[in-house]
């Protein structure tokens, strides 16, 4: 039994010290009720959604490299101080040069893993990363990280599996966010943000409907059960920019089942006990033994109709074409 936390909260854009004293308050206090496991939003430590609008220039200066940088060793800090495993994300500036959307985990022995996202939109001047990311931990499971986006596509998350995760570590900045597609994601008014106070079953119905844990709830379990793996969704709540994220942070367990969940959207960390003897005979793991992979090198084919992660992203080319 582990016992797991995941956390959501509104950063502060570009503050970074703001950020790591939120992130050093909730692991001072998962730590007090036994959490061995925590988890942060998406680059949560240099804020997200203002990003896009940063040149080059302002993007260099919130990045770090990792894991040398402060905001890493802060992390190092964390989990030995208070004997967690601890995952934040960040901007990493690479020694090439090369800026990545990166999600940085420390452990309490002083080792740092990092997983730099695979499918990177957020600004033109940062990169997409080209590894899988799935590790031992000293707690006897092995840990796997997709960032956001990276979750979305389902190759990754049986990827991340074949590769012996056991718990997936989800960090978003996600739920009201501007979306083409009619029946996803859409906007959430600002103001129904601001007007928390006064009307908070307003911004409530927002975050828990179809702008975030209704559109979460159509494919998020799915990655839990199909490939028989514990999943911790943390996620930014509040204003990010001129857009709401919806928290909803959650556990899932390898059924897909949700063991803890935050349905108010406000600061807070949701924890569970992972009961590791679910894995021995999860319907995923099962089904996935009777893989048939000589059936799937189209999967390793190109379509022609590709894009990179930006352009995707941003596209407004229609999806038939």
């Amino acid at each position: 039994m582990i016992r797991c936390a995941t956390v959501q909260f509104q950063h502060q854009p570009g503050d970074k010290p703001y950020n790591l004293m939120q992130i050093e308050t909730w692991c001072r206090r998962a730590a007090e009720t036994g959490v061995q496991l925590i988890t942060f939003p998406e680059m949560c430590i240099t804020g997200y959604w203002h990003v896009r609008t940063l040149d080059r220039a302002g993007v260099e200066a919130l990045a770090e490299p990792a894991p040398a940088g402060s905001s890493t060793l802060a992390l190092v800090d964390l989990a030995s101080r208070y004997q967690l495993i601890v995952g934040g994300g960040l901007i990493e500036q690479a020694e090439d040069g090369q800026l990545y959307n990166t999600y940085v985990v420390a452990t309490p022995d002083g080792a740092v893993h990092r997983h730099r996202k695979l499918h990177c939109f957020i600004s033109p001047h940062m990169s997409s990363g080209d590894q899988y990311t799935v590790f031992d931990t000293h707690l006897g499971v092995k840990l796997g990280v997709l960032i956001c986006w990276d979750n979305n596509l389902t190759e990754n998350a049986r990827i991340t599996a074949l590769q012996g995760a056991d718990i997936l570590l989800a960090p978003h900045q996600t739920g009201g966010t501007a979306s083409r597609s009619p029946h996803a994601m859409g906007k959430i008014d600002p103001q129904l943000w601001r007007d928390r106070g006064q009307n908070p079953a307003a911004l409530q119905a927002e975050t828990n409907g179809a702008k975030g844990r209704e559109w979460l709830l159509r494919w998020l379990p799915s990655r839990a059960h199909d490939n028989g793996m514990f999943l911790l969704f943390s996620n930014g709540v509040g204003l990010d920019d001129d857009e709401v994220r919806t928290g909803n942070a959650m556990i899932l367990d390898c059924y897909g089942r949700i063991l803890a969940e935050q349905l108010e959207p406000t600061d807070a960390m949701v924890t569970a006990d992972v009961d590791l003897d679910l894995l021995e005979n999860c319907t995923g793991r099962r089904w996935i033994r009777g893989r048939r992979p000589e059936l799937y090198p189209p999967l390793t084919v190109s379509t022609g109709n590709e894009l990179d992660p930006r352009a995707a992203r941003f596209s407004t080319r229609s999806t038939r074409e």
